[in-house]
């Protein structure tokens, strides 16, 4: 099993939840973080002040897939995600030894 953690862009979560459920994906979890990379905040007008926001809004999506199913996965973030321009996101895949559903006990990929 792999859990992708990905960060994107907050108005491309729709297309990239569509996207998911496309392949098969049955579940994530969705966070609002803000944060910070090449993209490195910007300056903003606001009532004729300028101010400087060093952290980004982005969206976190933590998504649990069996092995097979994690390239397909990884395909559909990207290409639902990408616009093309500074501050897409990022995505990491990591290994999980182990998944249990509460209600049931179902264990590992059974509990996905």
């Amino acid at each position: 099993m792999k859990l992708i953690i990905a960060t994107i862009k907050p108005f491309k979560l729709d297309e990239v939840r569509e996207a998911l459920s496309a392949i098969g994906v049955r579940g994530m979890s969705v966070h609002e973080i803000k944060g910070f990379g090449t993209q490195s905040g910007h300056t903003e007008i606001y009532r004729g002040a300028e101010y400087s926001v060093n952290f980004v809004p982005k969206i976190k999506l933590e998504i649990a897939v069996p092995s097979a199913m994690a390239d397909d996965a990884i395909e559909a973030i990207t290409s639902s995600a990408r616009t093309g321009k500074i501050g897409d996101g990022k995505i990491f895949v990591l290994d999980v030894t182990q998944a249990v559903r509460v209600r049931t006990g179902e264990m590992n990929e059974d509990a996905l």
